[in-house]
């Protein structure tokens, strides 16, 4: 059995690393003698985060005391599957009469491989801002536009349009500026089995001008990605959270922790030192560049003007609007924008 048995010591950012290295995306919580006491989900993680930012705290109050689990000797494969089926599980840990954990289930070696768990499927446009010059990127975005630049043997606009069609999506849109038209050409050429929609933008309109272009095209809530980033997410599950929670905008952001590698001073109102604290660890939540929208939100946009996202966020909130922040771990987003995270995309798409 590989090893996913974690202590309930342990914090949440080491909770987070250790559930992007696990396929099964869950973790067992247990004492020091190997008995069972809990669950832990990225799920479980993100509503503790949304609820408390510190993510040097343990894990304790964050994983589920009272998970699905079936004892060794008790194990029938057909109340096991409708277990499965009825809860939309995805593991389930086997116990020994003392409650340690021996052995666990999963989908796959229950039903066969068949029955792997499947992307759920989305009914929703997808927008991608593909009209920046691509500057971080220079000198190669000075002969291709930043959305055809290669990642393991595939553009980067591939990349993100790929993780949308796992969840049926049909239906895009590029607003584009810089070299729209070999990016046009490259669809054309490409003849993709999906609709692809173009917005020109005449001139630069920030991260979100280019989106009034297309307020008669978008009539339910839809996504929006930068054409420079991949995220590795469960995307139905973003759609829900921001249709449950009635949000006018969702935005998906990043755990980053920063080390100082100083002492750092802190002064009191005199001017003198109240405390230094030696080499601190600083946790933020740092926007991603992926979102959901919802349609109405568009009117706020105005015309032939340069508008980012942040004024769009800070409009909805001056009128009484919602804004949710959906969290996914620091190595679940890339922003092959800057070259040491192209660099970084390269050696994970298996390129060098």
């Amino acid at each position: 059995m590989k090893d996913i048995t974690i202590s309930p010591d342990i914090t949440i950012r080491v909770a987070m690393e250790l559930l992007d290295k696990t396929a099964e995306k869950i973790l067992l919580v247990v004492d020091d003698k190997k008995k069972l006491i809990g669950a832990l989900t990225d799920g479980d993680i993100r509503r503790h985060i949304l609820k408390d930012q510190d993510m040097s705290k343990s894990i304790e109050p964050a994983y589920n005391k009272a998970p699905f689990f079936v004892y060794q000797e008790d194990i029938d494969l057909r109340k096991i599957k409708k277990i499965f089926s009825r809860y939309k599980l995805s593991l389930i840990p086997v116990l020994d009469k003392n409650r340690s954990v021996v052995d666990y289930l999963t989908l796959e070696n229950v039903f066969g491989k068949e029955k792997r768990i499947e992307k759920k499927k989305i009914l929703a446009p997808v927008v991608i801002m593909a009209g920046g010059k691509g500057t971080r990127l220079k000198p190669f975005t000075n002969v291709l536009p930043k959305p055809l630049m290669p990642v393991g043997g595939k553009t980067i606009i591939d990349h993100i349009i790929d993780r949308f069609r796992e969840h049926g999506i049909k239906d895009y849109f590029l607003t584009v500026n810089y070299m729209s038209r070999i990016i046009k050409v490259f669809f054309e050429e490409k003849n993709p089995d999906y609709k692809i929609g173009f917005a020109d933008e005449t001139e630069p309109r920030g991260t979100a001008g280019s989106l009034n272009l297309l307020k008669d095209s978008l009539t339910t809530p839809f996504f929006v990605s930068n054409c420079d980033i991949i995220v590795e997410a469960d995307y139905a599950d973003i759609y829900e959270f921001h249709t449950k929670g009635r949000y006018d905008i969702t935005m998906v952001a990043a755990t980053k922790q920063f080390h100082i590698p100083y002492g750092v001073c802190e002064l009191d109102d005199n001017g003198r030192l109240g405390d230094i604290k030696e080499k601190p660890e600083y946790n933020f939540l740092v926007n991603t560049g992926f979102y959901v929208l919802n349609p109405k939100i568009l009117e706020m946009i105005p015309d032939d003007e340069v508008f980012h996202m942040t004024h769009l966020m800070e409009k909805i909130k001056g009128n009484n609007g919602t804004v949710g922040v959906y969290p996914i771990s620091e190595n679940s987003w890339i922003d092959v924008g800057q070259w040491d995270e192209y660099k970084k995309a390269l050696k994970i798409m298996g390129n060098i």
